[in-house]
């Protein structure tokens, strides 16, 4: 099992960055605490926090399932906002790389606080 701080690499660390593992060959998650500037004004996490975690923690498993030297980007991220997290909880990400093709990599995930389901996505990346 690899782990690796994102905290402190590019736009994830402007929002609190996460930690990342590999569980498996297809299988990640990634840990994050919500922190008071991830807050909408109703004071419950906001969706852009929880898309951009979803983004980072997703394409860094599509990331990893690549060749050496290659790279991807997002084309494509659908996400169902299930529940509300708030300030001091912890998120668990899990995610699970279903299928890798020569240019495209299809990814899944689902972030929990606890046993509580927060939000579910799937998305495509485009290998460049």
């Amino acid at each position: 099992m690899t782990n690796s701080d994102i905290t402190s690499v590019g736009f994830i660390k402007h929002i609190g960055g996460i930690q990342f593992k590999k569980v498996s060959d297809n299988s990640f998650e990634f840990h994050t605490k919500v922190q008071s500037f991830n807050l909408n004004s109703k004071g419950i996490s906001h969706g852009g926090y929880i898309a951009s975690i979803l983004d980072s923690g997703m394409g860094t498993a599509a990331h990893e399932v690549l060749e050496k030297n290659q790279r991807c980007v997002t084309i494509s991220l659908d996400i169902k906002f299930i529940s509300a997290s708030k300030e001091g909880e912890v998120l668990i990400g899990k995610v699970e790389v279903t299928k890798k093709t020569k240019s495209l990599v299809f990814v899944n995930a689902n972030i929990f606080e606890k046993k509580t389901l927060i939000a579910s996505a799937s998305g495509i990346w485009k290998i460049v």
